[in-house]
């Protein structure tokens, strides 16, 4: 269930009352005429059925309510009533599965915004990579995986390719083409200077054994990325957080810009090539699987459509 709260001028409360009314899965509707000051108008709330979010939104919209009020969504974490439980089972399809467009998409916008707590979150990751790849260490390069930001910006490309949004497009490709090269320039200045104070002395990779797994491209490298990126967008449509963890921690993209770094500053043109190629196939996986989950997401059962016996079940329980 998600909270809606719409603030419409008084002339269209009737009307999205209606439309609140109409879906199956809306209920605890309640109306404060007059109560809102800026912009003036009314207040309406109910509680909404994930399934039902989408065309709920999409009938406010039709009415002007976003330009001339304003709608807000937010998550419910208990509600005990009867009447939601109704609402839950009524509502056509499944509410795990359900897609909340606006929800998701402003996630996406907002974990996919260039500003200088990104450029500072993918810096500091690509540093923690290069550390990692220098001392030979899978715990440092775990770490500098889950620092690293760039799942956001990936995800909305997905997204954006599924929903034609060109603006999140734009949006997410200038965060991934300014952020990249920003964190690795830094990078090599930080490299080179840790070189020249005697802190970093590897003078090849070759001795590199716990992990090169970053440079080494192979078939599994595409499907960890696939299987990463399906998981990771699973997860923001579900609001499991812990699973978008795991997928932090399986993907090659900031140790692969790390590891370029260290093997450009030591003269190992080939490694370089080879961590740029694992970079450009984890993010292309990871945007490929996302839209595809998105695409094949679930559809919504028919309107009034028999109720399975769990739902029946979610209904008669006391």
């Amino acid at each position: 269930m998600l909270h809606v709260r719409a603030v419409c001028p008084a002339e269209t409360t009737e009307a999205a009352l209606a439309a609140l009314h109409a879906e199956p899965g809306a209920t605890l509707i309640t109306v404060q005429r007059g109560a809102a000051v800026e912009p003036a108008g009314d207040v309406i709330e109910a509680e909404v059925a994930r399934e039902s979010v989408n065309d709920l939104v999409d009938a406010l919209e039709a009415l002007g309510i976003a330009k001339d009020g304003g709608i807000l969504l937010g998550p419910i974490d208990t509600a005990i009533s009867q009447s939601v439980r109704h609402a839950v089972a009524a509502a056509p399809g499944e509410s795990s599965d359900a897609v909340v467009w606006e929800s998701l998409l402003a996630q996406t916008r907002d974990e996919s915004t260039l500003s200088p707590s990104f450029l500072a979150f993918i810096t500091i990751a690509c540093l923690l990579a290069a550390v990692g790849v220098a001392t030979d260490s899978p715990v440092t390069i775990v770490g500098a995986m889950v620092v690293g930001p760039e799942f956001g910006p990936l995800a909305a490309l997905a997204v954006s390719l599924v929903r034609k949004n060109f603006a999140l497009a734009r949006r997410s490709a200038l965060a991934l083409l300014v952020g990249f090269p920003v964190a690795m320039a830094i990078t090599v200045v930080a490299t080179l200077a840790w070189r020249h104070f005697g802190w970093l002395t590897v003078d090849n990779l070759d001795h590199i054994r716990n992990v090169r797994f970053i440079y080494e491209v192979g078939p599994f490298s595409l499907v960890v990325a696939l299987l990463a990126g399906a998981a990771g967008m699973l997860s923001l449509m579900t609001s499991k957080s812990a699973a978008l963890v795991g997928v932090f921690i399986s993907v090659t993209t900031v140790p692969a810009a790390g590891f370029a770094v260290v093997a450009a500053t030591l003269g190992e043109w080939d490694k370089v090539l080879w961590s740029i190629l694992q970079l450009v196939v984890n993010m292309v996986g990871i945007v490929a699987a996302g839209a595809v989950v998105l695409k094949l997401r679930p559809r919504r059962r028919a309107e009034g459509g028999p109720m399975n016996r769990i739902e029946r079940w979610w209904v008669t329980e006391d």
